[in-house]
């Protein structure tokens, strides 16, 4: 008599995982929103400031910057307009992206002492962080929009394409961000690394000064770092030029997105990995 064994495939499918990442993202939105709504009211409860720590950190970067270059202590190329707003809507811009980049690792990581108590979609803090980030970088873009006044460049049909753009930098920092949450989870130092690295990363794109017109090791960086699009596209939407970086932005963003999916399916089968090694 012939015995036929059978054997579970434990062949995962990546389709799979991205359906059920995203059904459980429709599924935990009313879970994210409450949970977004719990941090920022217990981020600006016990601030005298409040929202005003949305922005400081990009103004406080920016007024450094402005008052090297306005006392002569660094020489900076023309920027093609006003320095204090092309410094402050880069430090802006880029304040996105950091917050981005750290927000996946920081809402997983202040979510560790349910996540090993409650079962519930562990997406549902990567879409709270978004909101969060969200809502902050609202308030700061009210504060560019009162320097695009104040320095008199005045109102353009570009800025209505402000948010396309800054949507775009939201999604370039968290895809990175998940590529980075699950060994940040494990590894407390890699926290503390990525802070430094983007500290770094900040002087090799043109947040603070513009895009050297002499060949060179600082050119060729900005030239190839995939942010640079992202902040010359969003900072041209803002004073209404044309941008020569929007083919560049489209192609960032369209190799983000396939990114993003493998990003939410390596979230998902690895949160359940350490929320194990955490409860042991």
């Amino acid at each position: 008599m012939e015995t036929k064994v059978y054997q579970k495939n434990n062949t995962l499918s990546l389709f799979k995982l991205f359906s059920a990442s995203l059904k459980d993202i429709y599924a935990s939105r009313f879970l994210s929103r409450q949970l977004a709504e719990r941090d920022i009211k217990a981020q600006y409860r016990q601030s005298y400031l409040g929202i005003f720590w949305a922005f400081f950190t990009p103004l406080a970067t920016a007024l450094v910057w402005i008052v090297l270059n306005n006392s002569g202590t660094v020489r900076l190329t023309d920027t093609g307009m006003p320095y204090p707003l092309f410094a402050f809507s880069g430090t802006l811009i880029w304040s996105i992206v950091t917050e981005s980049i750290k927000s996946p690792m920081q809402s997983t990581n202040g979510a560790r002492s349910i996540l090993t108590k409650i079962n519930f979609p562990k997406e549902a803090l990567i879409v709270s962080g978004i909101y969060k980030l969200l809502f902050n970088t609202s308030i700061k873009l009210l504060m560019l929009l009162i320097f695009v006044f104040f320095y008199g460049v005045g109102l353009s049909w570009s800025l209505l394409l402000v948010p396309v753009a800054v949507i775009g930098a939201v999604l370039v920092g968290t895809t990175i961000g998940l590529f980075i949450t699950p060994i940040g989870l494990l590894y407390t130092d890699i926290n503390k690394i990525i802070s430094f690295g983007l500290q770094f990363l900040m002087y090799a794109t043109p947040v603070v000064y513009a895009l050297p017109k002499q060949d060179g090791l600082l050119k060729t960086l900005m030239t190839y770092n995939p942010l640079t699009p992202i902040i010359l596209t969003t900072r041209d939407f803002v004073v209404g030029t044309v941008s020569n970086y929007g083919y560049q932005f489209l192609i960032v963003i369209a190799c983000c997105l396939p990114l993003l999916l493998i990003g939410l399916a390596m979230y998902r089968l690895s949160i359940p990995i350490i929320v194990e090694r955490l409860s042991a």
